[in-house]
């Protein structure tokens, strides 16, 4: 009997050291997450994905037709937002936002000269907006409010048919006088103030460059010499090509496009006195119909990428954003001598200068 207790008691005492080392036994190994969270900063959220689907942009575009065109098509390519574009020169677009003020069809005004944004900030046909890509561009290329971004850069010039110049013994216009010489009479062709950016930035340094009283005696003289006015600031550059003209004044940008093209009798120079620039823009226009795709569309216009586009379709103008490489079709241009050009004090007066250019050369705006 006691034996059996004895083994009986055995028995319990193996059961239970047996089950405390189960117990004891280390448990399965886990496999760690390594997955990691990015952190948000404090008092940041973190941005949704924009849908885009169901965005249009209209844009009002200054340069080069097929600049607008190739830029539009790679900004919808990229973004899915459905863009189109109407070309004008600036002061078509100006007149055009003017009396669509209160009831705008288009978003964003892409390219032309700054005085012309200037002009229409005066009278609230802009918005700012500081795009995070503006940051590193220049302030002599901005706003300071953010109202207009600089894109570009172009030089004002002097364009004229080589083979008109042998055939008649003349030599290229090298100064803003030389315009006046007796022999370029009915030879001259330019843009109209009133209509075209190219040919105020004309107007607007002839009278900063002389003074308002010698400037505008000079400009009536050189309405003598005017053969036609035309309505867009680059048709100068194409007429001489083709022979219709002598000389003109143009971008000089513009007429390496030309050359580029085939014009090969198109040869440049600048006034020794010294030119005016002009600096192409971008702006959000006030009560466009959808300002986050306008806001977008500046964003992308800012970048490195989108500035040297231009250059692929025969824009041949100098770029705002560090780091964007300049086309070496304007290389031939890098030296011309320019004067300090008031931008502020070109698109603040922009409307009482064009009026007084009306008055005193008894021209009209050409339409086409």
């Amino acid at each position: 009997m006691n034996r059996k207790i004895i083994s009986l008691f055995l028995v319990m005492v193996l059961v239970l050291v047996s089950l405390v080392g189960c117990a004891s036994a280390p448990a399965a190994e886990v496999e760690e997450d390594t997955t990691t969270v990015e952190e948000v900063p404090e008092g940041e959220t973190v941005p949704e994905a924009i849908d885009t689907s169901d965005m249009q942009l209209t844009i009002y575009a200054g340069m080069f037709e097929e600049h607008a065109a190739k830029a539009v098509q790679q900004f919808e390519e990229e973004t899915g937002i459905k863009t189109e574009f109407v070309r004008m020169s600036s002061g078509e677009t100006l007149a055009r936002i003017r009396a669509e003020k209160d009831n705008m069809t288009a978003s964003v005004w892409y390219g032309g000269p700054a005085d012309a944004f200037i002009a229409a900030k005066a009278e609230g046909l802009v918005v700012p907006y500081i795009s995070p890509e503006s940051l590193d561009i220049d302030a002599q290329f901005k706003d300071p409010e953010g109202y207009w971004t600089g894109i570009y850069v172009g030089y004002l010039g002097f364009v004229g048919n080589q083979e008109w110049l042998d055939a008649n013994g003349l030599e290229m216009p090298q100064s803003w006088a030389d315009l006046l010489k007796p022999e370029f009479k009915n030879e001259f062709v330019t843009a109209h103030p009133g209509s075209s950016g190219t040919a105020y930035t004309m107007l607007a340094t002839v009278l900063q460059l002389m003074g308002e009283e010698e400037g505008y005696a000079y400009m009536q003289k050189l309405n003598e010499q005017v053969r036609q006015y035309t309505k867009s600031g680059t048709a100068p550059g194409r007429m001489i090509g083709m022979g219709e003209a002598g000389i003109g004044v143009t971008f000089l940008h513009d007429a390496i496009k030309y050359k580029e093209e085939g014009y090969k009798d198109i040869v440049i120079s600048a006034p020794s006195e010294g030119t005016g620039y002009e600096i192409g823009a971008v702006a959000i226009l006030a009560n466009g119909p959808d300002q986050e795709a306008a806001k977008m569309f500046v964003d992308w216009a800012l970048t490195k990428e989108a500035q040297e586009l231009g250059q692929t379709v025969g824009s041949y103008q100098f770029h705002t954003k560090p780091g964007a490489e300049n086309p070496e079709q304007a290389k031939p241009i890098e030296g011309t001598k320019l004067i300090d050009y008031d931008f502020v004090w070109a698109g603040n007066n922009r409307t009482a200068n064009v009026e007084k250019f009306l008055e005193m050369t008894k021209t009209t705006i050409p339409t086409e």
